[in-house]
This record gives C-alpha cells, sequence and structure tokens, in this order.
C-alpha cells in the first residue's frame, strides 16, 4: 500500500490515477441526488456490479464455508444485499453532514454506553472495538456528537491517490486519525496513555494475529486492542451500528464491557459478541472479506 505515488511505475500511477478519477466522479454524480435516494442508489449500483466485480463469489465463498446449511435462495438474497449495504456504507461515508445528522440521531442501547460514560468520569481510557457492520461510522459520529471524542485507527487504501481523499472524509466525522503501521500505533498508543478513547475496526484477517473461532472456523484475528486495553488499563466495550429496515437510519448497539482477563480471552468474547449480532442480521456483515483467507483456497476467490 504506497503512501508515495513516486514509489509505483508510470503503468502502476496511470492505472490507479483514472479509477481514482472513475470512483470519484461517480461519487460526485450520486451526490447531486438527494440523501434519501443517494443512498439506496449506490446500493442497488453495487449490488449489480457485485457478480462481475466478483463480490457475490466472495460472499458465497464464505458462506458455504461457515454457513453451509443456508438455503441456496437465502445465500443468493446475501449475494446481492451484502453488496447493497457495502455500497450503502460507501456513499454515506462520501455525504458528510448529511450523514452525520442521521448517524447522530440515532438511539443507544445496550450497557456499553453506561460502561463508556463511568469510564470517562473515572478519567480512564477506553478502547472501542468494532466490526465491518452496518455502517461502524455511523457509531463513530454518534459518541463524538454525545461528547466522546475519539481517535480511529484506519487501513492505508492501495490506491494512494484515492486514499489520500478517503482519509480526508473519514477525518470529517472526527480527528484524530491513526494510520496502521509503526507510526500510527505510536501516536495512539500516546492517545490512550493521556486517557483518551480509541475506536478499532477488529474483524479482518490479521497478519501476525492468531486462529481464534469465528463462526465455528479458525479465523486469523488480531489480540492488539485486548493488549492495549490491558496495558493501559482501558475499559474494552465492542460497539457496532445495525442498520435499520428503511436503510437509512441505524441503532448503536454498545454490548457489555469485556472484563479484563487474558487477550486471548477477551478476543473471544468480542467475536462471540460480533458472530450473535451477525446472526440477527446476516445481511449486515461485510462477507466480502476474506476472513479465513488460510482455509478457502487463492484459485477460489475473485481477487479485489
Amino acid at each position: 500500500m504506497p503512501a508515495d505515488p513516486s514509489s509505483l511505475s508510470l503503468a502502476d500511477r496511470a492505472g490507479y490515477f483514472a479509477s481514482n478519477l472513475a470512483l470519484r466522479g461517480l461519487i460526485g454524480l450520486f451526490r447531486a441526488i438527494p440523501y434519501r435516494w443517494r443512498i439506496p442508489a449506490m446500493g442497488w449500483l453495487v449490488s449489480r456490479l457485485g457478480r462481475p466485480a466478483g463480490l457475490s463469489r466472495r460472499v458465497r465463498d464464505n458462506l458455504n464455508l461457515v454457513c453451509p446449511e443456508l438455503p441456496e435462495a437465502e445465500v443468493r438474497r446475501l449475494c446481492r444485499a451484502v453488496p447493497d449495504n457495502a455500497g450503502r456504507t460507501l456513499m454515506e461515508l462520501y455525504s458528510g453532514p448529511e450523514f452525520i445528522e442521521r448517524a447522530r440521531r440515532a438511539p443507544v442501547t445496550g450497557p456499553g454506553l453506561a460502561a463508556l460514560e463511568a469510564a470517562r468520569a473515572e478519567g480512564r481510557a477506553v478502547v472501542l472495538i468494532t466490526g465491518h457492520f452496518g455502517n461502524y461510522d455511523a457509531a463513530r459520529a454518534n459518541l463524538i456528537a454525545r461528547g466522546h471524542q475519539m481517535g480511529a485507527l484506519y487501513r492505508r487504501m492501495a490506491n494512494p491517490y484515492f486514499n489520500a481523499h478517503y482519509v480526508r472524509t473519514i477525518s470529517a466525522i472526527g480527528t484524530p486519525m491513526f494510520e496502521q503501521g509503526r507510526r500510527g500505533m505510536t501516536q495512539m498508543v500516546r492517545h490512550l496513555k493521556q486517557g483518551g478513547i480509541i475506536a478499532i475496526v477488529g474483524d479482518l484477517h490479521a497478519h501476525g494475529g492468531l486462529e481464534l473461532e469465528f463462526f465455528g472456523k479458525p479465523a486469523v484475528t488480531s489480540i492488539v486492542p485486548a493488549e492495549l486495553a490491558l496495558k493501559y488499563n482501558a475499559a474494552f466495550i465492542p460497539v457496532y451500528a445495525v442498520r435499520q429496515p428503511g436503510g437509512l437510519d441505524f441503532e448503536i448497539v454498545m454490548q457489555d464491557e469485556i472484563a479484563h482477563s487474558d487477550p486471548v480471552s477477551m478476543t473471544r468474547q468480542v467475536n462471540a459478541g460480533l458472530e450473535a449480532l451477525i446472526r440477527e442480521h446476516m445481511d449486515q456483515w461485510f462477507w466480502i472479506h476474506r476472513r479465513w483467507k488460510p482455509y478457502i483456497g487463492a484459485t477460489d476467490q475473485t481477487a479485489p
């Protein structure tokens, strides 16, 4: 994931630059549509592109691995619905104040909110752990609006031209933003040491992670968020934004604070809580990711 385009070949730079222009042009075109139609329109478009882009294949491969009991009709539905949610999420991030206002109005349920408020009253640091579910940035926008300023860890996009635009976009929701890597980790640790709040998306295949069960199969998972919570005595709270039936609004679900024990046990609790939520809303998790990468051969999944 190069930060500097000059490190790329001329052909790669041209390809990335062209795809950046195309994607930003598409986003700009959709932003001209009123919000209530813009979001479902992008969802519809991405769901229709899911098959030729390989997204539907990725969804099907993952479901076949961990949910082989699902009826074929439900698998076909999820092959359309999962890309639809991903498209909605993308367009929401690029809808600025309109999306943020929707997120701010979302109700917050679950015992985690009281735990967050108690930790802040004590001046205690907080590690919020979330996943690629619903729209994960809706929870961040909501809690920031409630006065809980937080930093967030993000992963650099492969396209260096689009990445710059993407970082500006997600930074509009709140800062600081910490790029995954040595420098970003140093900044994030400093933020925690000062008693701050950080938000981490923890449900991707993590190089160097441990094989922990997720949907009954080993999934390589980072235990770093739990390690940070233990090292800096931070409250460790799972939080998710559940898309509501109309497709535009959210409910912010804050699960029980996870008691400090050891990093593996704490991360297993995160996986179990996320899995339970996904089973209630199968179409809202990003089944397009290679969560079980070592167990589905590279030849069986279409490259992103």
